[in-house]
């Protein structure tokens, strides 16, 4: 590794033309580099995000939120990163927060860092069943790592490039990953944390909102944590270059 370490920033987007300048300018200003996966956007994003100085990897068809941000990761294999920081694209995660959540990872105290917007500000608007599949399932992650999980759904993370390696894999879900790679995380002996953030609303459609609607997100997570627990893992020195 490089003395100074290469950071990327991941921004997954779609239809965030009005949203993804301040974000990109957000993450420019702490000097790291960024990359948007423009999800087949129907609006000008691609076009914003270039102006704002980002680089922008066009997809050919729409692919969805976890091939999106598979895409940033194989990338940042690709290109040598040491560190990516991974973000939405429509404004509810705060860039100033990225040099917090990547602290820990720098300093070798953990490999995976996660915003929680809990931790900071338990008031935070969320539907009524989305919060309380949240609250479900971070109960049944700290049950199964012994770790508190307050916010299971939180996009807003720091990664080693070990970790962003193994997500390059199949070991990566095709839906949307959520606490159930946290838990397989924890499993494989990787270290996580969860740091507190100041989220603000979105400003619109998500691409999040593709998962479907609560209901779908808490039978779809009941069938991901049971086989998080009792698949085979790979080694983690196969992540390793």
């Amino acid at each position: 590794m490089s003395e100074t370490p290469k950071i990327l920033c991941v921004i997954p987007a779609y239809n965030e033309e009005t949203s993804i300048e301040k974000v990109i300018t957000g993450i420019l200003g702490h000097g790291y580099e960024v990359l948007v996966i423009n999800d087949r956007s129907t609006d000008n994003t691609g076009r914003v995000a270039v102006a704002a100085g980002a680089r922008v990897i066009d997809l050919p068809v729409n692919l969805g939120y976890a091939a999106a941000i598979q895409t940033g990761y194989k990338f940042a294999i690709e290109h040598g990163y040491d560190y990516v920081v991974q973000l939405d694209s429509d404004g509810q995660h705060d860039p100033e927060d990225a040099p917090d959540l990547l602290e820990p990872v720098l300093q070798g105290q953990a490999d995976m860092v996660v915003a929680s917007r809990y931790l900071t500000d338990d008031s935070y608007e969320t539907g009524t069943l989305r919060r309380l599949g949240q609250r479900l399932f971070g109960w049944v992650a700290e049950v199964l790592t012994g770790m508190k999980v307050t916010d299971p759904t939180s996009g807003y993370q720091a990664l080693t490039r070990e970790v962003v390696k193994l997500y390059t894999t199949n070991f990566f879900p095709d839906d949307y990953p959520d606490v159930d790679l946290i838990i397989a995380l924890h499993r494989m002996g990787f270290r996580i944390r969860e740091h507190g953030v100041r989220m603000h609303s979105d400003n619109g459609v998500s691409m999040h909102n593709g998962i479907g609607n609560a209901l779908y997100y808490i039978y779809k997570m009941t069938l991901a944590i049971f086989v998080s627990v009792t698949r085979n893992l790979p080694k983690r020195e196969a992540a390793h270059d």
